[in-house]
């Protein structure tokens, strides 16, 4: 028997630490790649990325080789989509669009065992081999939820009532969508809501985070963030344009 693998990114952010954690196309060899910097999870994209139930066995086992936290957002708040994800091998389940107290409810639901939740009850694959799995996971297993439209942000106080979630996500591209700011994620106005949102998070003392950048993280950092996901392709775009203009 082996002992239940420890969510690095939750004992971090229990430890009051701040994670910052890559997030964007994934192969298994990719996720290898990125296990040699050091970071403390892995975000893979369910929504708006074909991370899908086929590969998550074998992307999550790729974070697993290289000790990382494997972090899956799924596309729905549904729970027989958010604890198969679980079962698979993901050990952090990010959900989108969660407006109300109830729909929190709901993703705890599916996300814990009982006494906490209902999540469906199977072993998985992060519990094989592992002795009395089934009253060991919820220990490991971590929960985002995504503040990601203006209703949310009216309906925070409410939201923020709703145990054993372990970060609350303001992600300001949909919320400024549904501002009526089309593609005004770095907009004063939106930035004013997210900054509003994560210290109102902090207030209730709950863990914030939010999506940064290298131009925006110091920021994000100040007001209060201390779960901070970034898209690591801009990288890529930015050396292979160095690239290009070192060419004599």
């Amino acid at each position: 028997m082996v002992d239940i693998r420890q969510n690095k990114v939750k004992k971090a952010l229990a430890n009051g630490e701040t994670v910052t954690i890559p997030m964007g196309p994934f192969s298994s060899d990719i996720i290898e790649y990125f296990g040699q910097l050091d970071y403390p999870g892995i975000w893979l994209e369910g929504e708006h990325g074909p991370v899908d139930f086929n590969n998550i066995p074998d992307l999550t086992r790729a974070c697993d080789l290289w000790g990382m936290t494997s972090i899956v957002r799924v596309h729905q708040n549904e729970p027989g989509v958010i604890y198969r994800t679980l079962d698979l091998g993901a050990m952090t389940i990010t959900v989108p669009h969660v407006n109300t107290k109830e729909e929190a409810q709901n993703v705890v639901q599916a996300a814990k065992f009982y006494p906490i939740g209902m999540r469906g009850s199977s072993t998985g694959r992060q519990g094989i081999g592992v002795n009395n799995y089934l009253n060991k996971a919820n220990d490991q297993s971590m929960i985002i939820i995504l503040i990601e439209d203006i209703v949310a942000v009216n309906n925070l106080d409410q939201i923020l009532e709703v145990d054993n979630i372990d970060v609350f996500y303001v992600a300001p591209g949909d919320l400024a969508q549904s501002m009526g700011l089309l593609g005004g994620a770095g907009s004063p106005e939106v930035i004013k809501i997210v900054d509003e949102s994560i210290k109102k998070i902090i207030s209730k003392g709950k863990t914030a985070g939010t999506i940064v950048s290298e131009k925006n993280i110091a920021h994000f950092a100040s007001v209060g963030a201390r779960f901070l996901s970034f898209p690591w392709t801009p990288w890529l775009s930015e050396g292979a344009e160095r690239m290009k203009k070192a060419i004599p």
